[in-house]
């Protein structure tokens, strides 16, 4: 209301508001009148929600030092889009310019040019994503098949790149169940598990990643299902991923990355010949230089005959005596509370 009694003090009060409002600030800044009769440039600059230090004070352009800078980063910038501040500073520090890291930060905003990077907090799951329990503590993984992992890597082409999914049994590395596919949908992981469940005998724990085609509603549907655990990396545990990360490095330097694939059934028949090697034939450390297929079965025979000779012991003369001697105990102490 002061402005308006400030604006009504002069013969023409409505004119000046009627344009204050019809246009904007870069153009109001130009209509200020500094020697106006009856408004000052303080009230002109509030009629109008301009800061009145802006109306004085000039806006300096950048000096031609920065801008040779915004230059030389424009050039280099688009062969490395992965430079941040750090390489960019080092880089221009390199070719002879004495710049510091603030200055190179600042040019950048300037310019909005942002290096393709990771960003922090990738792994932050989202609302209402259910965290499973850590299932792996005082677990003695020494049966066949007891725990599987299973994962997600890209396997380029020469245009483009498929997505593999892998099922591996923790105990041996035998890669139980695979499939590719040309988007990472929930589908194929799903075809996966059901094809390692068909063709071995279910596992009682899960290890999965906490991608979206494994947290969808139809791997963790089907899990359920058949009474399959899930297990999740707990704090710490992100070292429980080596196995199956290790199947990666060992199939893309030793089979995917010797050779371009061209198409997708190119691509498929490559990897069905590397689990052919991988199961029966690839020695690895950890199973003692032994193949994954040998030492399941190896596993299997000996828990079969543990099972056997305890069924054996179970049913020796001794131990039958044993059993009796406790049930007529047990019908004992029931007759005596009777």
């Amino acid at each position: 209301m002061r402005l308006l009694r400030e604006s009504g003090r002069t013969r023409e009060p409505t004119v000046f508001l009627r344009k204050a409002q019809a246009i904007g600030r870069e153009v109001g800044r130009a209509i200020i009148e500094r020697n106006h009769p009856g408004l000052s440039v303080g009230a002109q600059c509030r009629l109008l929600s301009i800061f009145r230090s802006s109306f004085w004070n000039e806006v300096q352009g950048e000096s031609a030092t920065n801008l040779d800078l915004m230059l030389l980063i424009d050039t280099q910038f688009p062969d490395t889009p992965f430079h941040g501040v750090r390489q960019m500073t080092q880089h221009l520090r390199n070719d002879g310019h004495p710049v510091n890291g603030r200055r190179i930060r600042r040019l950048m905003r300037l310019m909005s040019l942002m290096p393709i990077c990771q960003k922090p907090n990738t792994g932050k799951p989202a609302k209402g994503h259910k965290t499973h329990p850590y299932l792996r503590c005082g677990l003695q993984v020494a049966q066949a098949n007891q725990v599987r992992c299973a994962d997600i890597t890209h396997i380029p082409l020469r245009r483009g790149f498929l997505c593999l999914v892998a099922m591996m049994a923790w105990n041996g590395r035998k890669v139980s169940a695979w499939r590719i596919s040309n988007t990472p949908e929930a589908a194929f992981c799903v075809g996966a598990l059901n094809a390692a469940i068909h063709r071995f005998c279910p596992t009682a724990i899960m290890k999965t990643g906490r991608g979206s085609p494994f947290t969808f509603y139809a791997s963790i549907d089907w899990l359920k299902r058949a009474g399959i655990r899930i297990l999740t990396d707990g704090k710490g545990r992100c070292t429980d991923d080596v196995f199956i990360k290790r199947l990666w490095r060992s199939m893309k330097c030793e089979g995917v990355c010797l050779s371009a694939r061209e198409t997708g059934p190119q691509a498929k028949t490559g990897i069905g010949n590397r689990i052919i090697f991988h199961n029966p034939s690839r020695p690895h450390s950890s199973p003692g230089g032994t193949p994954p297929a040998v030492f399941l079965r190896r596993i299997t025979a000996e828990t079969q005959t543990d099972q056997q000779l305890q069924k054996a012991a179970w049913k020796t003369p001794e131990t039958v005596r044993t059993a009796a001697g406790s049930s007529q105990l047990a019908d004992v102490g029931l007759a005596g509370r009777a």
